[in-house]
């Protein structure tokens, strides 16, 4: 392929051609995930909010699958951070303001966050009991309608040459509570072994948004159940231990 190769992630790649990117996808990425990635930006798309445009999904001479969406100049916040760290805690203040200005909207159309967590506590290989006693918080929780991201991190924000801020990577976006999308960005940061940030990026985010600290973490049991279900077993220890909801009660 003589395209210009930008970033490479498991089973995909994202490629540069001219005004384009293509996110190529791996032989046997689920055909399905791939049309709900792009149903998912589309529909975000529609909001409003400043992502890349979708034009179409297409399939490759060598049979693989790529999205092909508009190339957007800049760099992600993670770029930022890493090139001027001494701007570090500005940085991931305007991921906050970023966030909270995305959770302002909604898309109705999108999975319901609610479902996706009840499916993956079933899939997350915790026990019985385990499971049900998420089962209970889950349903206990307030019932929103906001958009939510579902892997929001500063590499899935671009600002871009005049300073505006693109949010990319849509597949696991749903609507529905705020503090859950939160608790998911502050358990990133906590996988990556990055403390420090987690926590000035979750007490941040509580100031400025005025929700109590042990609101979101009554969400880290359920989003950590959640991503059990990657496989990870370098994380599984770690999220298990999140995952008992006794730890935060």
């Amino acid at each position: 392929m003589a395209f210009n190769e930008i970033a490479t992630r498991p089973n995909k790649t994202v490629y540069r051609d001219g005004d384009l990117c293509l996110k190529v996808f791996a032989a046997d990425y689920k055909k399905s995930d791939i049309f709900n990635e792009v149903l998912n930006q589309t529909r975000v798309e529609e909001t409003g909010l400043f992502v890349p445009k979708v034009h179409e999904v297409k399939r490759l001479d060598d049979g693989r699958l790529a999205i092909v969406m508009d190339y957007v100049e800049g760099k992600s916040l993670a770029k930022l951070m890493e090139e001027d760290p001494k701007r570090h805690n500005e940085y991931i203040l305007r991921l906050i303001d970023i966030q909270l200005s995305m959770h302002k909207l909604t898309a109705p159309e999108l999975n319901k966050q609610r479902m996706k967590f009840a499916r993956k506590i079933e899939l997350s290989g915790l026990d019985a009991t385990t499971r049900y006693e998420l089962h209970l918080r889950l349903d206990g929780m307030p019932k929103h309608n906001k958009l939510c991201h579902g892997d929001f991190n500063p590499s899935n924000v671009i600002i871009t040459n005049d300073d505006k801020a693109c949010v990319i990577d849509w597949s696991h976006a749903t609507i529905g509570n705020a503090s859950a999308d939160t608790a998911r960005t502050y358990l990133l940061f906590k996988l990556d072994g990055d403390d420090k940030t987690a926590e000035f990026y979750l007490n941040n985010f509580c100031k400025k948004s005025d929700t109590a600290l042990q609101y979101v973490q009554n969400w880290l049991p359920i989003v950590a159940a959640s991503q059990m279900v990657k496989g990870r077993e370098h994380e599984r220890e770690m999220l298990a231990k999140w995952a008992d909801v006794c730890q935060y009660d």
